[in-house]
């Protein structure tokens, strides 16, 4: 890859609009199966922070990924161990474990191939991609399987 991704993508301010209204409607309970709010708790402020993903659900696990990088709520999760589902009144908790670049490529082509509509702008290659070429791209995307709590 000639150029390195930045550690971190920033949203414009028009995504963080979208985000914040499709967060409220994702948390009342609307989108699609593998939209949720996730919730975490602030590094800092231990103020609880929200924010709208995608789960990809691979081998009967569940993982999330960060298609901006090393975002704040990534680093809020790493401090705080745990993160909340929320869709509608459900809530559910999880554990992290965060995932080796070695194991990423897959898990990466999974959820660029499943979610090429949200989060192909994020990603050099393109959907359908073999998965070696995921490798070089591995340390630029945290990536959590997620434990149920």
């Amino acid at each position: 890859m000639a150029h390195p991704l930045p550690e971190f993508r920033a949203p414009t301010a028009a995504e963080r609009a979208f985000n914040r209204a499709f967060g409220f409607l994702v948390g009342l309970g609307l989108g699609f199966s593998h939209n949720y709010l996730l919730q975490v708790r602030g590094r800092k402020s231990g103020k609880i922070y929200s924010t709208p993903i995608d789960l990809l659900e691979l081998g009967g696990k569940r993982f999330l990924v960060a298609p901006r990088g090393r975002t704040q709520w990534v680093r809020n999760a790493e401090a705080a161990g745990e993160v909340t589902l929320k869709k509608g009144k459900t809530s559910l908790k999880f554990r992290l474990r965060t995932i080796p670049d070695a194991d990423k490529p897959q898990i990466l082509k999974a959820y660029l191939d499943s979610f090429k509509r949200e989060v192909q702008t994020y990603f050099p290659v393109p959907a359908g991609s073999p998965v070696e070429e995921f490798g070089p791209l591995a340390q630029s995307y945290p990536a959590f399987e997620l434990i149920r709590v």
